[in-house]
């Protein structure tokens, strides 16, 4: 099992930046693959970025350009870097982790981005 725990969320304003961190129970280096996923109220769970254990990465089409994800694989933490943040950035963002076809999910950190 993997136990995941988001951090980092809060409220800004629009063109600022949040760094979201999420730190995983259990090393993260044999793990498929990591992302982060986000909610916002009344829409279905989207896909934000991912990255692989070999490094790829993988980003939505609305995030491409202005979000980054990485992974620090010696501190068990894999991080969302949000730069030049919308008003329709506004969501829950989880943590994901996919590891022998399981998916671990953290509870969330909410992100608000005002106008």
């Amino acid at each position: 099992q993997v136990q995941l725990v988001e951090s980092g969320g809060g409220l800004v304003q629009a063109g600022g930046s949040l760094r979201l961190s999420c730190a995983a129970s259990r090393s993260i280096f044999s793990i498929n693959a990591m992302g982060w996923y986000r909610q916002a109220p009344g829409k279905q769970r989207e896909l934000v970025a991912t990255i692989t254990s070999g490094g790829s990465r993988n980003y939505a089409d609305s995030t491409k350009g202005r979000f980054t994800i990485s992974r620090d694989n010696a501190k068990n933490t894999v991080y969302l870097q949000m730069n030049s943040l919308k008003p329709e950035d506004t969501a829950v963002y989880y943590c994901n982790a996919k590891k022998d076809w399981v998916d671990y999910w953290g509870q969330g950190t909410q992100v608000t981005v005002s106008s």
